[in-house]
């Protein structure tokens, strides 16, 4: 079984690296292209000259030992060339490494930022269903860490791994050459036998590694949850408990980071004693040729020069490969997210809405969002041009989702959708949610100005209008009596602010907008009753020459609308104006009657 994992494992990765090479080499971009490849050559003229520097150090020791040709004079000239030329090589190979990551810069960099914000992109265009069932620190996480995942592999796998078998290559050539095949014999052994225990530890130290990394995550959770409901853990007398728990999942977390530093120190351990081993084999082999007289003294040093030169981009080997492997997932996490197909997607040559008026019509509409349980079971109700009307109903019957079909949240199973004639689902969603202006029960801001949630109803609206809206909605002159005005942040969700306040901005929005359509979503249920009438009285003066569907609670602040539609169970029960409904006698009336009793404190039986 965990063979046939990890074969699955690599064969994913290979499908993330294919996917990843298209951002390295993109069609079109010639200068991208130019830049890889200008890199690669920097990168290759580096390793060339890395590998050559031991043969100058070698020629200094040589001439300093006596062992070159010419007299003395020649030989200090020699050593002193032969050492200010294995300088220059060693400068220059850092400068080809630093030039190659200038060049490669803007290609790496240019790669991140697309695939971020393609994927960016694509989690807007998933839909509200995809959300409501995920975390979205989950997800945030999941982009955070597959796009850093991108850089770093088009990095080490350019600049790390092909590097490392180009100087490996280069550096078992000159040994083959310069001494004989048995040096080549014992170096190959070496790397063989180096990146066989470093591969194999690695595996299991990246298991273990998602062990802690998973605690981690729990601990981190546990904390976050904690001190997110603050107030509930002092309500309840809970932080022994609290503290509790986090220790529990930080216990967890201390016997996994345990076996990460002793598999580390197993990992250290074994690599120096092959490198090492290695080392002195053929430091030994090249004594002997010394004292045989087969081998000068440069001889040996060069081939001490080589091996250290190839120890140190080996002591990277495992954290490269566990890197990447981690890159792999974090990746495929990310890859999986852009394969998730978007719910609700414009038609093909979908044209964009034409408000004429603003007319809205639901007929036979049928929804569920589980096919085993119906939600809206044929509602057909249509809304004149600059009407009003309301739905209303008990919890659980249906009323958001209108809303959440006007704005194409979702599609209907059954029926049609039409504004001014035009199904919903045959046009383009930005016109849609262009002409439908929303207020939600609960208004949620941005952690930014009060200033930019308003102008974020309009993009370039001028600071006019903006502070127009503002008045319209009654919330300029507090606004005003801030001590940093517009200016002042509202901070996470708007949480420094009233109920009342956030309900203002997002009123300001909305008239900012300039919808045809003005959907109120319980706007108002969520505040107290004098709040709520001031609100009610800026809703009523924005609505005025619009089509306005409100979905309400309190029938109170529906009494004025044109028509009211009460639903139950997915079905519209009753309809017609407030007079005509409590003339019934029937749901919308005896609704009323409980409501106005529960108001004035007196029983309703």
């Amino acid at each position: 079984m965990s063979d046939e994992i990890e074969r699955q494992e690599r064969q994913r990765g290979l499908a993330v690296i294919r996917r990843v090479i298209p951002y390295l080499w993109p069609e079109g971009e010639p200068e991208v292209k130019v830049r890889v490849v200008a890199a690669l050559v920097v990168l290759v003229l580096a390793k060339l000259i890395a590998v050559t520097t031991p043969v100058f150090y070698k020629g200094a020791v040589d001439a300093l030992a006596g062992d070159s040709p010419g007299g003395t004079t020649m030989l200090a000239l020699g050593a002193v060339g032969l050492t200010v030329a294995y300088g220059l090589a060693r400068m220059l190979n850092i400068a080809f490494q630093e030039l190659r990551d200038v060049i490669f810069a803007r290609v790496g960099q240019g790669a991140l930022r697309k695939l971020a914000l393609r994927t960016f992109e694509h989690i807007h265009a998933l839909s509200l269903r995809y959300h409501i069932s995920r975390k979205t620190g989950a997800l945030s996480r999941i982009m955070e860490r597959g796009v850093k995942g991108v850089a770093f592999l088009l990095r080490f796998l350019l600049f790390s791994i092909g590097p490392l078998v180009l100087e490996l290559v280069l550096v078992c050539i000159i040994m083959a050459r310069v001494f004989d095949w048995r040096f080549l014999l014992v170096l190959a052994v070496t790397i063989v036998l180096y990146v066989w225990f470093t591969l194999a530890i690695t595996e299991w130290r990246v298991r273990i590694r998602r062990e802690m990394n998973d605690q981690d995550n729990e601990a981190s959770q546990r904390a976050i949850d904690s001190l997110l409901n603050f107030e509930t853990v002092k309500y309840f007398g809970a932080d022994r408990r609290e503290a509790e728990r986090y220790d529990a999942a930080m216990a967890g977390y201390e016997s996994a980071a345990l076996k990460t530093a002793y598999s580390l120190a197993l990992i250290n351990l074994g690599q120096g004693v092959i490198i090492n081993a290695g080392l002195v084999a053929v430091m030994v082999m090249a004594a002997w040729g010394v004292t045989a007289g087969t081998f000068t003294v440069g001889d040996f040093v060069m081939v001490n020069a080589y091996m250290l030169q190839i120890i140190m981009p080996l002591n990277f080997l495992g954290t490269v490969y566990r890197e990447i492997r981690q890159s792999l997932v974090d990746m495929g996490q990310m890859f999986d997210l852009l394969d998730q197909p978007a719910e609700i997607t414009d038609r093909p040559g979908a044209a964009d809405l034409k408000v004429t008026g603003g007319a809205i019509v639901f007929d036979n509409v049928r929804f569920s969002y589980d096919p085993q349980r119906s939600i809206l079971k044929g509602v057909s109700f249509t809304v004149p041009a600059g009407h009003s009307l309301a739905i209303v109903g008990p919890t659980g019957s249906g009323k958001s989702t209108i809303g959440r079909l006007l704005f194409r949240f979702y599609d209907v199973d059954g029926g049609s959708l039409r504004i001014d004639g035009q199904d919903v689902r045959a046009v383009t969603q930005q016109s849609l949610h262009r002409a439908i202006g929303v207020v939600p029960q609960d208004t949620v801001l941005f952690n930014d100005t009060i200033y930019y949630n308003i102008a974020y109803g309009r993009p370039g609206a001028s600071r006019e209008e903006v502070e127009a809206a503002a008045r319209a909605a009654e919330i300029h002159d507090f606004i005003s009596g801030l001590p940093n005005g517009y200016e002042t942040q509202v901070g996470e969700r708007g949480l420094k602010l009233s109920g009342g306040e956030k309900q203002r901005v997002g009123i300001a929005r909305t008239i900012l907008k300039d919808p045809p359509v003005l959907l109120l979503d319980e706007a108002t249920s969520a505040l107290d009753t004098r709040t709520e009438q001031d609100i009610q009285a800026s809703l009523k003066r924005m609505g005025r020459g619009r089509t306005v569907i409100m979905i309400a609670h309190r029938l109170s602040t529906v009494v004025e609308a044109d028509q009211i539609v009460v639903l139950d169970y997915g079905e519209v029960v009753e309809r017609g104006s407030h007079a005509d409904l409590l003339a019934e006698h029937g749901r919308y009336a005896a609704m009323w009657a409980t409501q106005r009793a529960e108001e004035s404190g007196v029983d309703a039986a």
